[in-house]
């Protein structure tokens, strides 16, 4: 992103935070007005399985939310949480972006689109980060969660934000099995987490670690017919992709327009394995809410 970009996008990262919504198993982060009811049951039944969604435009506070107090297994979007998390940690002195980490062939999962070629040699944690939130590297993860001290970390940094409710519970690629609540997060949830990190004033990143984030967020190439494919010309989508192989298709992130304020988007939909036909339902999903909001 050209440094003009850069410029654009932090000039608004000043908003107020979410207000209180009751959600099943516990209460998201403050929002600014009650969700409203964004009935998505026409796509579900048109392409099966079960659609969370939540769009909040920061301009007028509207919140569009379907299925947004339910739980979903997240599978990768929680790997801009744990750069985030790792982020943090580097703010407050406990890492460092250079520490170069050894990688090993019994770090090796699948999925190792940057750590396998580097076996018998170090990656910074640095470039670990980036490769899990661009192309989801999932031993990457691995070696940030264990740098970090586990999953009980990571799980209170969630703590942090005032999120009560998402659960940490196993390392990748466990971590992407259904199983009860385990490794799960509502679409309202994950919707205040975003703002908290990126646009309201009392966020934990300073400038360079959201700018940082932000760019490995924009740089992404995965997704491109979710969340990208539904906005129009001119927008800007920084997010992050979760994919499970027995048919999870989730993306989350922030949507800058040409002008104005940006908007907020978690959607996780979990139907049978259909790569092309999930993706399209998500695209399908952001047009909607999009012109629900105005922005069409």
């Amino acid at each position: 992103m050209p440094s003009a970009d850069r410029r654009s996008v932090l000039t608004g990262l000043t908003a107020t935070g979410l207000m209180g919504c009751t959600a099943r198993g516990g209460t998201t982060a403050s929002m600014s007005a009650a969700p409203e009811v964004f009935d998505l049951s026409a796509l579900e039944r048109d392409h099966g399985g079960r659609l969370g969604f939540v769009a909040r435009d920061t301009a007028s506070g509207r919140t569009l939310a379907w299925r947004g107090e339910e739980r979903f297994v997240y599978c990768s979007t929680f790997k801009m949480y744990l750069a985030a998390a790792t982020l943090i940690r580097v703010q407050n002195g406990q890492e460092d972006l250079d520490r170069q980490v050894p990688i090993t062939r019994a770090d090796m999962i699948n999925h190792a689109p940057v750590t396998e070629p580097a076996i018998g040699s170090t990656l910074s944690v640095e470039q670990l980060m980036k490769s899990t939130v661009e192309v989801s590297d999932n031993p990457a993860a691995n070696l940030l969660l264990k740098a970090m001290g586990g999953l009980g970390p990571m799980q209170a940094f969630y703590r942090s934000l005032g999120d009560t409710t998402t659960r940490v519970d196993r390392f990748e690629p466990e971590m992407n099995r259904l199983d009860g609540d385990k490794d799960t997060i509502q679409p309202l949830q994950s919707a205040a987490n975003i703002q908290r990190l990126f646009l309201s004033a009392d966020t934990p990143l300073n400038a360079a670690s959201q700018t940082k984030l932000l760019q490995w967020m924009f740089d992404a190439p995965t997704g491109m017919a979710r969340i990208k494919a539904g906005v129009s010309a001119g927008w800007r989508v920084a997010h992050k992709t979760g994919t499970g192989g027995y048919g999870p298709t989730n993306d989350i992130g922030v949507l800058y327009p040409p002008t104005g304020a940006p908007v907020v988007l978690a959607v996780y939909y979990h139907a049978a394995r259909d790569d092309e036909g999930n993706e399209g339902v998500i695209a399908k999903a952001t047009r909607m809410a999009l012109e629900a909001l105005g922005h069409g």
